[in-house]
């Protein structure tokens, strides 16, 4: 029946192809109930004929053979159980029902899902005129038709002969040893056992025989006094279910399931109902993938074919115990990969717990699977910008996100032209040059290597901005090399439509990694379009970045005074500062005739 288990390899049955579990008979070790039992009460006589085969039309029939059952006494009891023992090794034990039941109910309730193939019931009575065989795939709670047996399929049950209802099994002879087989799956079918449609056929929680016409033998009949014999009963060697433990093709072992009750027979070739998963699945019956391997979608193996279908590992590089599978992304990515990890561990996030999580950085020295990967960024809790209560760092170097005017590996330090370090940053220092980074005393000089001197002859033991923080035409003027406007005149400042016009005294100029910023202490708003809202005292212009000029372009010196005329960021909002802005030192006169050109001539 099943493709997988054919030909297994002695070493790994499951390596590569769909497997499946031993099959067997699944009453063994289980108990089949019945309605009645002979001699539950007290001793009952009872008769049977051994006829195998009619009797030749000279011959005779043998003689009937009595004996008694009692429950009670070990040699006369015929139990349930006895249905339900080894064929091979007890093969004359029986059950018999009372003397004079005219209808039995035999039923084999299992503690899991199994897959069920095919039935044999043999009988030591003559079989049933009538008979039912009947499933559950719900515990018990509904009940469907398997196939019907009758001597006559029209009168007993309104069907024709055929695949409903057979009168195959249904014979008077032989009176003893009479077989009454069923299959789920004709050898013919070509249907995969593992597939949807297979186990909707093959799948049972419970099966039920219903007995429903006794029929005595033909010999009774034709022997003097025998019509009074006490033969009015059912009675059945082996009650044999073939069928195995339901695992989609994804095991080839199981064992015993929650509420199995062990039996007191020996039960050594008992089909268990929990699978031993193989190829990446899990559940007691393989109809899941593991925790960590959801990266595509479980599928059942191919019984016919013998394709594993083995579920798929998602990349979460050691730092999650457990993903989910996104259609949204199995979709997108064309059917390949649609694992999501679950509560990334270690310090990471993402959808392979890829990233570090703010506040940490990856430590470059160690691999991406290490738990210690994700360092915690160590930045300076005042200097630095805080988010949820962590320090923000760049998650690939761990540098530190600093407040407004601090500077520094760990944002420990205030820059050059700020002092005073607290809670929201450092404060501009109100000189021309720069001023003591602890006091905001005003230091005389504007060369980097002076102030540094001047910090260290202070006694202050501050930490003033470095000269590659301070990166400016000031200090490296042989890196700069810009292309400044010039005042063209009023039609061609006009023409250039700038959206600020301002005087202002430059602090200082840093880079942020992907811009530059120059920071900035407005004097005088001489224009501003209606979308920007410039006001005097602190603020931030935003020139091309040092990393493609080698400077601050225009130059714009820490210091020094300027008027400038640029425009806004129609992205952003920033005040941007270009080549086609308009820097030039301040002088009186020149903001005088500013005004005149913004109020006379651009109107």
């Amino acid at each position: 029946v099943f493709a997988g288990s054919t030909g297994p390899d002695p070493e790994d049955s499951c390596s590569g192809r769909a497997c499946n579990p031993r099959m067997g008979n699944l009453a063994l070790g289980r108990v089949v109930s019945t309605q009645s039992v002979c001699g539950s009460n007290l001793s009952e006589p009872f008769c049977f004929y051994k006829q195998a085969a009619p009797p030749h039309p000279r011959g005779a029939c043998s003689p009937a053979k009595c004996g008694k059952c009692n429950s009670a006494v070990p040699g006369q009891a015929h139990p349930p159980s006895a249905m339900s023992d080894s064929s091979f090794r007890q093969p004359d034990t029986w059950w018999q029902s009372a003397e004079g039941a005219k209808e039995e109910t035999l039923r084999l309730d299992l503690e899991a899902e199994f897959l069920f193939t095919h039935l044999i019931v043999v009988f030591r009575s003559p079989r049933p005129a009538a008979m039912v065989l009947e499933r559950s795939q719900d515990r018990g709670r509904t009940w469907e038709p398997l196939r019907y047996f009758a001597r006559d399929c029209q009168r007993m049950f309104g069907l024709a002969e055929g695949s409903a209802c057979t009168s195959k099994y249904s014979g008077a002879f032989p009176c003893s040893r009479g077989e009454v087989i069923y299959r789920a799956l004709p050898p013919s079918n070509k249907v995969d056992p593992f597939g949807a449609a297979g186990q909707h056929q093959l799948m049972v929680t419970n099966l039920r025989a219903r007995l429903l016409q006794r029929q005595p033998c033909p010999c009774q009949s034709q022997q003097p006094g025998a019509a009074s014999l006490p033969t009015q009963h059912f009675a059945i060697y082996h009650f044999i279910a073939k069928g195995g433990c339901l695992c989609h093709g994804h095991a080839d072992q199981c064992v015993p399931a929650r509420g199995y009750t062990p039996s007191l027979e020996k039960t050594n070739n008992m089909i268990h109902g929990k699978c031993v998963c193989r190829h990446n699945t899990a559940g007691d019956h393989c109809e899941r993938c593991a925790p960590l391997y959801n990266d595509r979608p479980w599928k059942a193996a191919n019984g016919i074919t013998g394709t594993p279908h083995e579920c798929q590992k998602c990349q979460c590089s050691g730092h999650a115990r457990s993903c989910h599978l996104s259609r949204r992304l199995w979709l997108a990515s064309g059917r390949r990969s649609g694992g999501v990890c679950d509560h990334c561990q270690h310090n990471t996030e993402g959808r392979h717990c890829q990233d570090c999580k703010r506040g940490f950085f990856r430590d470059a020295g160690l691999p991406k699977s290490s738990p210690d990967s994700c360092k915690p960024c160590s930045c300076h809790p005042l200097g630095s910008v805080l988010s949820g209560g962590s320090p923000l760092c760049d998650p690939g170097s761990g540098a530190c996100a600093c407040k407004p005017g601090v500077g520094g590996a760990r944002c420990d330090s205030c820059m050059l032209g700020y002092w005073g370090l607290h809670e929201y940053g450092c404060r501009p220092c109100d000189c021309a040059g720069d001023c003591d980074p602890y006091t905001g005393d005003c230091i005389p000089g504007s060369d980097a290597d002076a102030l540094r001197a001047a910090a260290g002859s202070n006694g202050s033991g501050g930490v003033l901005f470095r000269a590659e923080e301070l990166f400016s035409a000031l200090h490296h003027s042989e890196k700069c090399d810009c292309g400044e406007a010039n005042l063209g005149g009023s039609k061609l400042f006009c023409a250039a439509e700038y959206d600020y016009v301002l005087v202002v005294k430059v602090m200082s100029a840093h880079d942020k990694g992907s811009h530059a910023e120059v920071e900035v202490k407005v004097k005088k708003v001489l224009h501003q379009n209606a979308g920007m809202k410039i006001r005097r005292g602190s603020a931030t212009l935003y020139p091309e970045s040092w990393t493609e000029q080698g400077c601050t372009c225009p130059i714009l010196n820490p210091g020094s005074e300027y008027v400038v005329a640029g425009h806004q960021d129609w992205k952003t909002g920033r005040p941007v500062v270009n080549t086609k802005s308009l820097v030039k030192p301040w002088r009186s006169s020149l903001g005088r005739k500013f005004l005149h050109i913004l109020r006379q001539d651009c109107g």
